[in-house]
């Protein structure tokens, strides 16, 4: 790390001391003793901005003990050190920081510890403790200076934001900022995507690379706006391009526990590492571009869903349109498609599901302007599994598809962890956790202003015989499951719900096409939330209003009750086909009619 005019190296000992020297004249060393005992964790703090300052030191000791200095060095002279702050880590087994940064906000620095945790402290760095060695030119005893007396006079901070055990139990191995957004990368296989709210951090997406990258250790941002995932996939060092899908480099070094660094510029690519005591070092050229004949594909197997999200308006171009797509590789896909190139660009990858995504459906759409669109997304498919998330997508000139798109995740509900759930789960059948969604549908006009919070209603078609409703929380970020039925007793295709008082339709492999009236279920469940406000309880947490509480009671009861309230009684069965319904359809006509559309083999 670049300490001023000179780079500079600290080392810490098993006995408290630290060592800060020049790599070019390590005779001209400043060593302090900062603990009674070990040193636990040492990293540089990247600064955003020009690195033309004092370098940011963090130091962890016993008791989660956590020093930050700022250390300069001239030419010829010795580093000077400076305490700036303390900081108190969260009580845990393992309690020393790994990585840490300053965040571009100003007057705040994020730091990863062991324990897979997030900690954001105030460093306002106004006042410091000085220990400037830049004079002294004794021997090594004459040089040392106590920081164990002296460190008192800086006050003891405790994390204003703590996200505990976020990255698991194996640690945090990164914290970046670029843009307006954080990064955290673990060896919990996953990277983090956060912003920062009121001093507060929150998570807005989890991304896993690709398969069997267990160990995640940097993230790299391109010129060209490319994100590249550096860890370790078994005993090869992986570089992994968001943007394209692939590894562009596969090292064989033996695993992730040695030093190593890596190095990219536009004509070489360059990796060292250590392996039995010997430095290894792997040199990779630019190679030229060649023509491409095939086409990237949006996903790695069969595409299952597609839905069309809007389109937004370019200054001095075609309208651009937004997609979702749902795949059987577990991802589901935000692209643009422009009507004059005919070009479709991926703006965001969604990973959450550990399953095929069979199904989509979009909810509260709006366009702003012309220029931005936002809505709430649902995906759903194997495992049980649905995730929501918050879709933002606006119009940007200097992205590559002509549109940026931001992405929050909002909730998630899996089948298997509400049953982990109920209460009295002996007396019932167990529910399958393999169940497979086969079809989402949004209930219109469930987002009345009278409930105390907002809510959207959702209407899933199972492979279980089950219809399901659920209800999203927006505010308190919950999906609760409220009510099921089993009347198909066999695979249900499609669900299509509309608003003729709130009725949906339900087709299965059988053929029939059934009718149910949902009002009385969604108004009990309204109900609930309109009276139970004298047991509400403020969660926090993401929100696109203003103010955010869950009624406790309605949440306590959908969670613990063992029985939940079924659909009631079909009001119509048609049997439309002979064999299963593939698609279905409906559509407002005057006079309060409905035109229905099946389909089937």
């Amino acid at each position: 790390m670049r300490g001023g005019a000179e780079p500079l190296c600290a080392l810490g000992g098993g006995d408290g001391r630290l060592l800060v020297f020049a790599p070019g004249a390590p005779e001209r060393a400043a060593r302090l003793r900062l603990f009674e005992g070990p040193v636990l964790g040492l990293s540089w703090a990247a600064r955003p901005g020009p690195s033309l300052g004092p370098a940011a030191l963090l130091v962890s000791g016993p008791g989660g003990t956590a020093l930050w200095m700022d250390v300069t060095c001239g030419p010829g002279q010795l580093p000077a050190v400076r305490l700036m702050g303390r900081y108190r880590l969260p009580p845990c087994k393992q309690r020393w920081h790994t990585c840490a940064a300053f965040l571009p906000q100003g007057g705040l620095l994020l730091c990863g510890d062991r324990r897979g945790s997030l900690l954001l402290f105030p460093c306002s760095g106004s006042e410091g403790t000085d220990r400037d060695t830049s004079g002294s030119e004794g021997t090594a005893s004459q040089s040392e200076f106590s920081c164990l007396l002296n460190s008192e006079a800086v006050p003891l901070e405790d994390p204003l934001s703590v996200l505990f055990g976020l990255h698991g139990k194996t640690g945090v191995t990164s914290v970046t900022c670029h843009g307006d957004y954080i990064y955290s990368t673990g060896r919990d296989g996953c990277y983090r995507q956060l912003c920062l709210r009121d001093r507060q951090l929150e998570v807005l997406q989890k991304h896993r690379p690709c398969k069997g990258l267990q160990w995640i250790e940097e993230l790299r941002f391109t010129p060209g706006g490319d994100l590249l995932v550096l860890g370790f996939h078994a005993d090869n060092f992986v570089v992994w391009s968001t943007r394209s899908g692939v590894n562009l480099h596969c090292v064989p070094c033996g695993g992730g526990h040695r030093s190593w660094s890596y190095y990219s510029c536009p004509e070489a690519d360059a990796f060292a590492y250590i392996k039995r005591g010997d430095v290894m070092l792997y040199h990779s050229e630019a190679e030229p571009c060649e023509q491409r004949v095939l086409l990237a594909s949006l996903h790695g197997r069969e595409i299952a869903c597609v839905r069309h999200l809007g389109a937004v308006r370019v200054p001095g171009s075609h309208p651009v349109n937004i997609f979702i797509t749902g795949s059987e590789d577990t991802t589901a896909c935000v692209l643009t498609l422009s009507e004059l190139t005919r070009a479709a660009v991926p703006l965001a990858r969604l990973s959450d599901h550990i399953s095929s995504v069979r199904a989509l459906a979009l909810a509260d759409t709006a366009l702003r302007d012309g220029t931005r669109l936002c809505s709430l997304l649902f995906s759903a498919g194997g495992r049980a599994q649905i995730e929501c998330y918050c879709l933002q997508c606006a119009v940007d000139l200097g992205a590559e598809g002509m549109v940026s798109c931001q992405v929050a995740h909002v909730a998630s509900h899996r089948l298997d962890e509400h049953w982990d759930r109920m209460k009295n789960r002996h007396k019932l059948v167990k529910m399958d956790p393999e169940t497979r969604y086969m079809s989402l549908s949004v209930v219109c006009g469930t987002n009345s202003e009278q409930l105390p919070m907002p809510c959207t209603f959702l209407v899933a078609a199972c492979s279980d015989g089950s219809v399901r409703l659920f209800v999203l929380l927006e505010a308190a970020q919950k999906l609760l499951l409220i009510a099921e039925s089993f009347h198909h007793q066999r695979c249900v295709l499609k669900v299509e719900a509309f608003l003729h008082t709130r009725a949906e339709e339900s087709a299965a492999t059988d053929g029939s096409v059934v009718f149910w009236d949902i009002t009385g279920t969604i108004a009990a469940a309204t109900d609930a939330l309109q009276h139970s406000e004298g047991e509400m309880q403020p969660l926090g947490g993401y929100s696109r209003g203003q103010g955010a509480v869950v009624p406790a009671a309605l949440y306590a009861a959908v969670l613990t009750e063992p029985l939940l309230p079924a659909l009631g009684t079909p009001l119509l069965t048609v049997m439309a086909h002979s064999c299963g319904v593939n698609s279905l359809h409906i559509q407002e006509l005057p006079k309060g009619q409905f035109l229905v559309a099946s389909g089937s083999d």
